[in-house]
């Protein structure tokens, strides 16, 4: 319980702000989201004595706001559907006096906000994420234009987007379409294809073509030299953070890459998270719960932080082919027998973000159950006996006449 706090209602151009003190002073007031509005918010705020503030999470408006106010009070940034108003009864004003009544009887929870460099990392990362997707849009975009023009190359090589492949491509795009002279460009393996080039390179190419290939070209090389000048910068922050990502490249499936993805959405200060199960729930890994009359029913998992969980998801489709440090392929393979693979992807993820939590929590290194290193040596042992079973029969077979 406190005796002073304040709510905000935050918008695009306005915040609302209502005060309570000891339940006897009651005002409000509208600002606009200005620079130098906010900070005559934070004077009037400051004039009551006011130490508490709390706000609604509306989109991306709070975080201007946010970060005007960080420095002065202690703020709890709240989910929208946690302090929803009677219906019939919403306005801006009533809106503030809600939460400022909320606020004061200690009935909000906030959401984790991680701090300032975690949340530069985190843009850094979300945005080369959007890149990467604008990127492969640009490339499928690519092979339409190539198979409008009859030009097969898809067919005959592994990698569109190889080094000898793209160097045919852009020559075609400038204007070359002879298929020996651009089939002379193979390098490599792709040498022994020359026949199977000279046919997937005879088209019907035309001005149209050559236009809609140079346009596309020139987006991908922007992208990748945007992608380029993130990484760049994320490595700035790598090397903060040297010793955290050295700790979760202990896991398996889990990358340098990653591992700032990781970081950058849970941040370093375990705190924050009350258990290894309250940061699973937070991600959206963990199944939901669907009991009734004593029976638990199978349930979807929870919906939660969706970059969180795809990069969970990428580090849990590594673990799964890892030869290193099998133990999470193992456990794949066996959920996937009984579950399906999409099921034992996320069952692995989860597993994956529990190891990052205690590995973060502890500053310890990944490291083997007791329990996983005997089912692995147990696995060793059968597939020893197997072979020797399999060796012993060979022996003992014969196919002369």
């Amino acid at each position: 319980m406190l005796d002073r706090g304040c709510g905000l209602d935050v918008h695009k151009d306005t915040v609302v702000a209502t005060i309570k003190v000891s339940n006897f002073v009651t005002e409000t007031r509208t600002f606009l989201t200005f620079t130098d509005d906010l900070y005559e918010l934070v004077e009037w705020l400051q004039s009551y004595n006011i130490t508490e503030i709390a706000m609604e999470s509306t989109g991306v408006y709070w975080r201007p706001v946010y970060a005007v106010l960080e420095d002065y009070f202690h703020i709890l940034l709240v989910n929208a559907r946690h302090i929803k108003n009677v219906p019939g009864q919403k306005t801006d004003k009533k809106d503030s006096e809600w939460i400022c009544k909320l606020l004061l009887s200690g009935l909000l929870k906030g959401s984790f906000i991680p701090q300032e460099h975690i949340r530069e990392l985190r843009e850094l990362y979300r945005h080369r994420r959007k890149l990467i997707g604008m990127r492969t849009a640009e490339k499928n975009r690519l092979q339409n234009v190539l198979e409008s023009a009859n030009i097969k190359l898809g067919s005959v090589v592994s990698d569109v987007f190889g080094v000898s492949a793209m160097q045919m491509i852009r020559s075609i795009a400038q204007g070359q379409t002879d298929p020996l002279l651009l089939s002379c460009m193979s390098k490599g393996s792709l040498v022994k294809k020359h026949n199977d080039l000279l046919k997937a390179l005879k088209g019907k190419i035309t001005k149209h073509h050559q236009f809609m290939l140079t346009l596309i070209l020139q987006s991908i090389d922007f992208i990748n030299l945007q992608i380029a000048q993130i990484e760049a910068q994320m490595d700035q922050y790598k090397k903060m953070l040297e010793e955290q990502v050295k700790l979760l490249e202990s896991i398996p499936g889990v990358s340098s890459q990653v591992a700032l993805g990781i970081l950058s959405e849970i941040g370093t200060d375990m705190e924050q998270f009350p258990s290894h199960q309250n940061i699973c729930s937070w991600a959206g890994v963990c199944p939901g719960n669907n009991e009734s009359a004593g029976k638990k029913y199978s349930s979807k998992i929870t919906k939660g932080n969706k970059y969180l969980k795809t990069t969970l998801v990428e580090a849990a489709w590594a673990a799964s082919r890892s030869k290193a440090n099998p133990i999470l392929a193992v456990k794949h393979q066996q959920i996937a027998s009984r579950r399906g693979h999409k099921k034992a992807t996320i069952a692995i993820a989860h597993k994956i973000l529990i190891a990052a939590y205690h590995v973060l929590r502890d500053k310890e290194a990944y490291q083997l159950h007791p329990q996983d290193v005997k089912i692995m040596e147990n696995r060793r042992l059968r597939k020893i006996e197997r072979l020797q079973k399999q060796l012993s029969t060979l022996k003992n077979t014969s196919y002369k006449n």
